[in-house]
């Protein structure tokens, strides 16, 4: 029997590395307000929180919701030209999909985005679900959110897990009632994943596969 009946994914830092495309994103929006273009680490530290928290890193209240508007716009129309898989992401899926996990994508990247990735990279075909920011009024780590996946899949969280790059992940799944195994492909080391409570750290989504048919 499958170690977990049902898998949730964060997405980016997860399965699939975005940030090149979510770095040249802000470096096309921030010098429209007077900011230089900041460094992918700045990017990287920044995320994980949905959008409009990761530009609160950079510009103040009253600048966010135009921000957000071009940050969202630029990225329609680069999102699939840099975006790729995590490795060991295809066969991670694969592999649960065949013993008949039930896999579904959980993340603060916008929903529509998150469902052209995830048909673009080949990953739709084992997903029964792909929720994302405005696919309903929460975010991680709301717990209305872990709620409303968990409901929307005929899950139970006693059998649901988590798997993510970052504390927002780690929050979002004990917030919802399971547990969390965390890569460190993402924005987080290890040591700040373990702090932040994290049920398993590992180094790659290889690892992760391997402790899961174990």
């Amino acid at each position: 029997m499958p170690r977990f009946a049902t898998l949730l994914l964060d997405l980016d830092g997860t399965i699939v590395d975005a940030f090149t495309t979510i770095h040249r994103s802000y470096g096309q929006v921030l010098p429209q307000f007077g900011l230089p273009a900041p460094t992918i680490e700045q990017v990287r530290r920044a995320v994980g929180g949905g959008l409009e928290d990761a530009m609160r890193h950079f510009l103040p209240e009253e600048q966010i919701a135009a921000a957000v508007r071009l940050h969202v716009e630029h990225t329609e129309k680069i999102l699939l030209e840099d975006v790729k898989l995590m490795s060991g992401a295809l066969e991670l899926v694969r592999s649960q999909h065949a013993v008949g996990v039930k896999l579904a994508v959980f993340t603060n990247k916008r929903g529509t985005q998150s469902r052209r990735i995830c048909e673009h990279l080949g990953l739709s075909p084992y997903l029964d679900g792909v929720f994302g920011a405005t696919d309903t009024r929460w975010i991680k780590p709301e717990p209305e959110f872990a709620a409303h996946v968990l409901h929307e899949l005929g899950a139970a969280r006693e059998t649901t897990m988590l798997i993510g790059d970052s504390p927002f992940d780690v929050k979002a799944a004990h917030n919802g009632g399971f547990a969390c195994w965390c890569v460190t492909t993402g924005t987080h080391d290890a040591a700040q994943l373990r702090a932040a409570n994290a049920e398993a750290v590992f180094s790659d989504l290889f690892a992760v596969r391997r402790a899961l048919e174990t």
